[in-house]
């Protein structure tokens, strides 16, 4: 399963041309954030800014930037060869969810669903897509959460510590490459102590994930001279959302990639000054248009399930594939949520699991803005819950159909 996966993902890497021309432009104004990080790390500079800027940045979080810097410097920064074994990267991460998405379903269903998740993960096109096109740390999120939640039903049922601990060095090692986890992390280790009726082993996997992450908080601390939480771009990111456009779910034009005196303005306040200048705005702006922000808040939620925002000739004109990914979108969720409430009826605890995973990871977004890898870290999950509600329903359908031939054939 790993090897097709992997095999059908890098065969399409070639064909992303544009991605490419793009990164390799070194006087492009990258919107590769990690390449420009990386690229500060291998010229010596620290943890730089993913904006062109000389700055020291927590905008990102260390852990995929130190991996495209180690691309960078073996084969060259933002060369061919570079990209393509970057992207190549990627692929096998996504490629390798198969292992924990069978062993995930296998401990929650049977040995039949779970060849039918992975054998859908194999082929499922969002998964063959982002991974060739997309090279973000969304992957290392995607196996990181897939094997959390295979760690998490083996802890309800064992309290050996260096169990609990490796949930808390792969939540924290997670975390530093995509603070997202770290939502969906608490909700695993605490239904995990509620089945296992014991503390202590919490306390050990709370205390491993707190020194993975103290290095990142205290290097913040120390260049910023205050607390960032993981990460300090949270300003940047609620104005790009909250600002009055609604034509699109967010607003690339504002941000300082692609807007110079965005960026002039954050080169010269520095970046703490500047995101705090921004949440200001955002904060501001929804303040005064309170019933506005409800109704985006919940429009970036059905976006989030469903890839609906609008058929908008204009920003059908940004989005020309939306009509087509709409039914695929909504149909993935659709069912995976048969599928959950299957597993609420079958086994209460299994389902909490699932659906707060499934609830938390992605909250942030529908009070900030949503982007469409928002929701791919979920996608292995979605996949198995749907794959249990089809199977289900096969078995379900043969079974009335059996009744029937059997009561026909008794008359």
């Amino acid at each position: 399963m790993v090897l097709i996966a992997f095999a059908l993902r890098v065969a399409l890497v070639p064909f992303n041309s544009r991605l490419f021309e793009d990164l390799m432009d070194a006087d492009h104004l990258h919107s590769w954030e990690p390449g420009n990080v990386a690229r500060a790390l291998v010229a010596g500079r620290g943890f730089g800014s993913p904006f062109v800027s000389n700055q020291l940045s927590a905008i990102m979080p260390p852990v995929y930037p130190v991996i495209v810097a180690a691309f960078f410097r073996v084969f060259g920064v933002h060369t061919a060869s570079s990209i393509f074994a970057i992207h190549v990267f990627d692929c096998l991460i996504n490629a390798l969810v198969c292992i924990p998405l069978f062993l995930m379903a296998r401990r929650s269903f049977c040995v039949r669903t779970a060849r039918w998740a992975a054998w859908a993960w194999v082929f499922f096109p969002y998964g063959i897509y982002f991974a060739a096109a997309w090279a973000w740390s969304t992957h290392l999120l995607m196996l990181g959460l897939c094997w959390l939640i295979c760690l998490a039903q083996r802890m309800g049922r064992s309290g050996r510590f260096g169990l609990w601990a490796g949930f808390g060095l792969l939540a924290g090692i997670t975390g530093l490459a995509e603070p997202s986890v770290l939502l969906a992390a608490p909700v695993l280790l605490l239904l995990a102590m509620w089945e296992l009726r014991r503390v202590l082993p919490m306390v050990v996997a709370a205390g491993v994930l707190a020194i993975v992450l103290m290095p990142w908080l205290v290097r913040n601390e120390r260049v910023f001279h205050r607390f960032v939480p993981m990460r300090d771009s949270m300003g940047l990111e609620l104005w790009m959302g909250n600002n009055g456009n609604n034509l699109r779910w967010t607003s690339d034009d504002l941000h300082p990639l692609h807007d110079g005196l965005e960026l002039a303005a954050y080169n010269q306040m520095g970046e703490v000054a500047y995101m705090d200048r921004k949440e200001e705005q955002a904060v501001a702006y929804i303040g005064q248009h309170r019933g506005w922000y409800a109704w985006m808040c919940l429009r970036r939620a059905v976006y989030l399930w469903t890839g609906y925002w609008s058929f908008d000739p204009h920003y059908l004109a940004q989005e020309p594939t939306d009509p087509e990914n709409i039914p695929f979108a909504t149909l993935i969720t659709l069912g995976a949520l048969g599928g959950l409430l299957l597993v609420l009826r079958r086994s209460p605890r299994e389902a909490i699991r699932y659906a707060g995973v499934l609830l938390l990871l992605p909250m942030p977004y529908f009070f900030t803005h949503p982007e469409p890898y928002h929701l791919r870290a979920l996608d292995p999950v979605l996949v198995m819950l749907g794959c249990h509600a089809v199977l289900t329903w096969r078995s379900r359908s043969a079974s009335h159909a059996q009744q029937q031939v059997g009561s026909g054939e008794s008359e």
